[in-house]
């Protein structure tokens, strides 16, 4: 399957110098803006739309015609409420506003509605051409000319949903039951199928090419010169068999309205999907019109959708996303992560909200504004990237313990509900959840008071958490802190990882065993069975952390505990079955995890058999992962390794990626051009396509990118996730 975002973004990417490093160029970022119509499910359900010259846009619907002008968000009827009813055509030839509707036709000039008699019955379908404007509906066929109304006699189904005129003085006539081609001569009948998918047709238009593109059910039937040439179906990439509509755009391009959205193509035969929530009202595409700018004005069944294009480059882009962190996504005392939205994709009702990896989420700003500052010198960005350090600090601080630290806080006064609020458990709980997962631990008092009564924190931190935290102390410490905080991070860091070997290189929690997740022993990864899954990871994990406090501090015993794991216990050969893991086992996640620690060995390991033990295992991990198409493990394996690789694809999966950070639900298990599979991650329902960044729930790296239904629209995300890779490559002057 080959996608393509716009032909611009294309010519850019592939245009350019890329075996160095991507300038940064303007590039055309697409949008959405929706315009439900009202409540009334008559109204909402469009059938026909056309923007006019001063960029009004006109629609048809089940309770009239409406119009919205340009400038405005809402729509107006046209019509008194004395001739209210379903409104089915609107056309515009030349500064007339035609509408074809229950009572017949009627035009709009000069700020008058008039009604247009010669015709009988309701009109389904407006017809503008060369020779006059046609009327089509159930009950005949006319053409107005020169203030006249002449009923043709052309031989047709009555079951009329649209017309295209030939260029000649003849019509193209999609109906229920077949195809029509009609000139005053006669009538022909195209209904087989050696010549049509099926003879249910919707929607008619010629390409760039003169080719005539039938729309209807089962996909999409192209004609030259009235005789089949090829058919669009999924296997080409209809997302739904129930086709409705199709439009030749400015540029050459053919959108065809689905049941699951819309797809575009171009002459060159690429093709993008647009559908979700995120891009469309209603994935439901009744009609398509385009204004001058070029904008697509999408009618749907549950009100119209703009999709707009600006100029931007990914600087700009990267302003738009800060602006937004700034925003919504910074909360008290200086933590990163997402924000609640009270109203489903509403971000003007958003509220500051607690998560797990509040922790992990604020190491990757941390790193985030290391890698700006670094990139830019901006004063800014090192300040910010202090008080996030600060935070990831706090949470050590505010447990009161000897380096173990909570995964979130939030004021003792916090106004909004917290995610895991304290419980207890019945015997009969606990022994359900034991049987369930034997290592599971019942933690009835998740959420504590700090010993200031400034602060309520989480408990049970995991190692997803530590590695967050470690890599932001790492880009931290190389790329922003002066003198003296490198100090305050030599002493943090040693005191957590003091901890882990005060307690056998687990996390203890304040109740004295070790949290649900942070293990590292051998005890528990060599010999105890139900680590297995973990060995590999969390090998890996325990010596980058031993790696990088030995670096930062030149204290021997982290460098001899170290070295005794990888004798001893043969944590290097742990790390190695990494490629091997059993699919059981793997899940997205920990991939994310897994690239965090890299720049920690490389950067820090100078033992030239290590390094070289190292460089392999990120060679062969990279020699896995090209297929993500993920600009944060590009960037952090070209930033370990010093190779400049995969450059196109991440700049690609930048400028594809939305401009909307509501998590809309993404629902792939509804389209016909993919298909459902199990991998790569067993637990989860995917497709066997990677959908581009345009078509995914909003991004987070430690999602599966190939999952089937994602998304919560109830959360906006913060933008990390854009801005870490764009940094990264900055710092990396991969994008100037």
């Amino acid at each position: 399957m080959k996608y393509s975002c716009s032909l611009l973004i294309s010519l850019l990417i592939f245009s350019c110098s890329f075996s160095q490093s991507f300038r940064d160029t303007a590039f055309q970022q697409e949008y959405h803006e929706p315009y439900p119509v009202s409540i009334d499910p008559y109204e909402n359900n469009i059938r026909s739309i056309m923007v006019d010259d001063s960029n009004t846009v006109w629609i048809a619907t089940g309770a009239g015609v409406l119009k919205k002008k340009n400038g405005s968000s809402t729509f107006d009827l046209v019509f008194p409420a004395s001739d209210l009813g379903p409104g089915f055509a609107v056309a515009m030839d030349r500064s007339t506003i035609w509408m074809g509707t229950w009572k017949g036709v009627y035009i709009y000039k000069n700020g008058k509605i008039q009604n247009m008699p010669g015709t009988s019955g309701p009109i389904s379908t407006l017809c503008v051409s060369a020779e006059g404007v046609y009327a089509l509906g159930p009950d005949g066929i006319w053409l107005f000319k020169s203030d006249k109304c002449v009923r043709k006699n052309f031989k047709t189904a009555r079951s009329i949903r649209d017309a295209v005129s030939d260029g000649k003085g003849g019509l193209w006539i999609a109906s229920d039951v077949g195809l029509y081609h009609c000139t005053d001569s006669g009538s022909t009948y195209i209904h087989k199928t050696d010549q049509l998918i099926s003879a249910v047709i919707k929607g008619l238009a010629f390409d760039g090419r003169g080719r005539l593109w039938a729309a209807g059910l089962g996909g999409v039937s192209i004609l030259d010169q009235g005789k089949k040439e090829s058919y669009l179906r999924p296997e080409q990439g209809i997302p739904s068999s129930h086709v409705n509509s199709v439009r030749m755009d400015l540029n050459g391009d053919m959108w065809v309205g689905t049941e699951v959205g819309v797809v575009r193509y171009k002459p060159d035969g690429s093709h993008s999907l647009r559908f979700s929530r995120r891009w469309l009202l209603d994935d439901n595409v009744n009609a398509i019109a385009f204004d001058r700018e070029g904008n697509a004005w999408l009618a749907t069944s549950q009100g119209v959708s703009a999709i707009k294009k600006r100029k931007m480059d990914l600087s700009a882009k990267a302003d738009h996303f800060y602006d937004i962190l700034m925003k919504r996504h910074i909360r008290e005392p200086w933590t990163a992560g997402s924000c609640h939205l009270q109203v489903l994709g509403d971000t003007a009702s958003w509220r500051p909200d607690d998560d797990d990896n509040d922790g992990e989420i604020t190491g990757n700003y941390l790193m985030m504004e290391s890698l700006r500052f670094a990139a830019t010198g901006n004063e800014d960005a090192r300040v910010k990237a202090r008080k996030a350090f600060h935070f990831l600090k706090q949470l050590q601080e505010v447990t009161g313990g000897d380096g173990y630290f909570a995964r979130s806080i939030v004021p003792v006064d916090w106004k909004f509900e917290l995610h895991d609020t304290n419980r207890t458990y019945t015997p009969q709980q606990v022994a359900d959840e034991k049987v369930k997962e034997p290592r599971y631990k019942v933690i009835e008092e998740r959420w504590r008071k700090s010993v200031d009564g400034q602060w309520l924190w989480k408990g049970d931190a995991s190692s997803d958490e530590w590695c967050g935290h470690m890599a932001g102390y790492f880009f931290y410490y190389q790329l922003a802190a002066d003198d003296a905080e490198k100090e305050v991070i030599r002493k943090h860091v040693a005191l957590l990882v003091d901890h882990l070997i005060k307690n056998n290189f687990n996390m203890m929690d304040i109740d004295g065993t070790h949290t649900r997740w942070s293990v590292w022993s051998p005890n528990e990864l060599n010999r105890d069975p139900e680590w297995n899954p973990d060995r590999a990871q969390n090998s890996m994990e325990l010596l980058a952390f031993l790696k990088l406090a030995y670096f930062m501090t030149g204290d021997m015993k982290y460098q001899n505990q170290y070295l005794r794991l990888i004798k001893e216990e043969k944590y290097l050969e742990n790390m190695s079955a990494i490629k091997d893991q059993n699919p059981a086992w793997f899940i997205y996640y920990d991939l994310g995890l897994q690239v965090y620690l890299y720049p920690i060995f490389m950067s820090c390991e100078k033992d030239p058999v290590l390094l070289d033990f190292y460089k392999k295992h990120l060679e062969d991990w990279m020699s896995r992962r090209r297929g993500d198409e993920n600009p944060l493990f590009n960037f952090f394996y070209c930033y370990a390794s010093g190779r400049r690789e995969e450059l196109k694809r991440s700049v690609g999966l930048l400028m594809d990626t939305p401009l909307d950070l509501v998590d809309w639900t993404i629902d792939h298990t509804r389209r016909e051009d993919v298909k459902l599979v199990r991998r790569p991650v067993l637990d989860d329902i995917q497709v066997d396509q990677l959908p581009p960044a345009s078509i995914r729930a909003t991004i987070r790296w430690d999602r599966n990118p190939w999952a089937a239904i994602n998304g919560y629209p109830d959360m906006e995300k913060e933008p990390d996730f854009w801005l870490l890779p764009y940094w990264l490559g900055r710092y990396l002057k991969m994008i100037q």
